[in-house]
């Protein structure tokens, strides 16, 4: 990346040396003829050329058209950065107007040393146009000059003549192969287990590229080399220490369990056991542990907690050469439990105004889990949507133009349809695709039986509304909810009640037990009860008389049909109080801000496993 700043950003960029020879001889000339005497062209003066190509005009064009050239890229890029262009903007005329890019692409295509050389400045110049591109969508635009600053002022990594030197109080830690031609006082070769030294499993192995070498494919290395070449590096590690070498390993009681390596009994020395715990911490962090145990464990002393507490503080003051902590896990402000639980100091909902919630929100407070609801819905980090829910929408508006009466109850008109908007699904393979697309058209003719179905279970009922949406105030408790949403189907049966149908297209069906109590279907045939669906009555208010869930990817059962219909579960005309106290519970968590994880079926498709204080994956968070 410095290669690439440096070749964009210089005066001089493009030009030969016999250019710069003949702008010199020419500068020089214009310099004694105006009466100034100077010593060879300096870059400044070569700049200040630059910056006014039209002063060479009068010279040789032969010599002065590459500097012309270049000056009017510089004024280009300059002009650019005036009218408030981007450093990434400005750095794309630099690249785009110079012979450099041509160049690199054809000495890359080359090969050779000199293809990978190119390959490099390419790989530079790549960086360093995402470079500019972060820092302006980081800081917003701060101008060519600070960006230019602030990349001067890194530590780029992969400029390895500018690596930092080791602190010479510091232990090194590095691999056997790193360590070649280095020595130490001291040298330690931890964990030289059989197993693992020697290892003794073929080197890329996938594609063989340990067989690759200079006269093409070679035999791969048999067990003996690898083991030859396992003893050599071992060596390596061991030759390091010029005074002491420690090397460990260890031994469990087992015979199948972990056992030193065959190289120990190569050493010359008898390996000597050591059995028992450690008498200290032998990591930083075990030692910040037993320190942070010992300073409020009530069977010490006071002597040896206030002892325990001043080397915890001699560990947080720990820094390195640029002030940064060495053991910040030291320090109290890091340690969990010393702040108090935070409190947002805005309320979540208005306790004056009616709480909105849908239907399906409500089953997800009051069954499922009100923090996954929380954090999808209130906080709307919930996942994009995925190609199960792309297959529920699809599905639902091909019912509610079939309900409507846009398009015909012909599956061949629905499958037409629907093969002009599936490709738009975004599925994890072909095959995945493919199978989704069947499961789709056995849906659709299982909802085209359903609804030409005049002797069944809903023969007696008639079509009233399609996608009907509603928005009704309730009183639930000591709450007012305002819920809204959209009935999937409104019906009306043979005594004139109104019957609201739920279209479903996921894999599992709840129980019978839970259809009975079933929270949406109840806001919908309470949102019935208090005129959701006046209007598609002629204005008379009905009375609810049930709902039932359709289940589309699942067939019903011999009794009721077979597998050609889908699975029905009807919900019975409401009763008691169950639904408002369930309203009033899902409001009482909303307004006090009580979100607390549940488990279930629910959480294998839960985007927020990882932070939920339920799962294994998110115990590291606490409520």
């Amino acid at each position: 990346t410095e290669t690439a700043l440096t070749l964009l950003t210089s005066p001089l960029a493009g030009m030969d040396a016999a250019d710069l020879r003949r702008l010199g001889r020419a500068l020089r000339e214009e310099e004694r003829a105006a009466g100034n005497h100077l010593p060879p062209p300096s870059d400044e003066l070569l700049a200040r050329a630059l910056a006014e190509p039209e002063r060479l005009v009068a010279h040789d064009p032969a010599y002065a058209r590459g500097a012309q050239r270049l000056g009017a890229l510089l004024r280009k890029a300059r002009e650019r950065l005036a009218g408030g262009g981007t450093a990434e903007e400005a750095l794309w005329d630099l690249w785009d107007g110079t012979p450099w890019p041509g160049r690199l692409e054809r000495t890359a295509r080359r090969g050779g040393a000199a293809g990978r050389n190119a390959d490099r400045d390419l790989d530079a110049v790549c960086a360093l146009f995402a470079a500019a591109a972060r820092a302006e969508e980081r800081t917003g635009g701060r101008g060519a000059l600070n960006f230019l600053e602030e990349t001067e002022a890194q530590d780029i990594a992969a400029d390895t003549l500018t690596r930092r030197a080791a602190r010479p109080d510091a232990v090194r830690l590095m691999t056997a192969h790193r360590a070649k031609g280095l020595e130490w006082r001291l040298v330690v070769v931890a964990g030289v287990q059989e197993g693992l030294w020697p290892d003794l499993r073929r080197r890329g192995s996938l594609l063989e590229a340990d067989r690759i070498g200079r006269d093409g494919l070679a035999e791969p290395l048999t067990p003996g080399a690898l083991l030859s070449e396992e003893r050599r590096l071992f060596y390596v590690a061991a030759t390091r220490a010029r005074e002491r070498l420690v090397v460990t390993a260890v031994k469990a009681p087992a015979d199948d369990g972990d056992q030193p390596s065959r190289f120990l009994g190569e050493l010359g020395v008898e390996p000597k056991d050591v059995t028992g715990r450690p008498r200290r911490p032998l990591s930083v962090a075990a030692l910040v542990a037993e320190l942070r145990a010992t300073t409020v464990d009530p069977r010490v002393s006071e002597t040896l907690r206030e002892a325990a507490a001043e080397r915890l503080a001699r560990l947080a003051a720990l820094s390195d050469g640029d002030g940064r902590p060495l053991v910040p896990s030291a320090h109290p402000y890091r340690w969990w439990g010393m702040y108090e639980p935070t409190a947002s100091e805005v309320p979540l909902r208005d306790r004056d105004k009616p709480l909105v919630l849908s239907g399906s929100a409500l089953d997800q407070l009051a069954n499922t889990c009100s923090l996954q609801w929380f954090l999808g819905r209130e906080v709307k980090a919930d996942a994009p949507a995925t190609a199960a829910q792309g297959f529920g929408n699809v599905v639902h508006v091909l019912a509610d133009e079939v309900a409507s009466g846009r398009t015909p109850a012909d599956l061949a008109v629905l499958m037409e349809r629907l093969d002009s908007v599936w490709d738009a699904l975004a599925f994890d393979a072909p095959w995945k695709s493919a199978q989704e697309k069947e499961h789709a058209r056995v849906a659709l003719e299982r909802f085209l039986q359903w609804h030409v179905d005049s002797n069944g279970a809903r023969g007696s009922r008639t079509p009233v509304a399609s996608e009907h949406g509603f928005d009704v105030t309730l009183e639930a408790g000591p709450y007012e909810v305002r819920v809204r949403g959209s009935m999937d189907r409104v019906e009306q049966d043979a005594e004139g009640r109104a019957y609201v149908v739920d279209f479903k297209t996921g894999k599992h069906a709840p129980s019978t037990a839970d259809v009975a109590r079933h929270p949406q279907l109840a806001v919908y045939q309470l949102a019935i009860r208090e005129g959701a669906a006046d209007d598609a009555f002629g204005g008379v208010r009905p009375e609810p008389g049930g709902a039932e869930l359709v289940q589309l990817r699942q067939g019903a059962a011999k009794k009721n049909g077979g597998d050609t219909l889908p699975k029905v579960q009807a919900q019975e005309p409401l009763s008691g109080e169950w639904i408002g106290d369930l309203l009033a519970t899902a409001a009482g968590k909303v307004l006090d801000e009580r979100f607390t994880p549940t488990t279930g079926q629910h959480c294998t498709h839960c985007a927020f496993r990882a932070s939920c204080s339920a799962r294994p994956e998110g115990r590291h968070v606490v409520e």
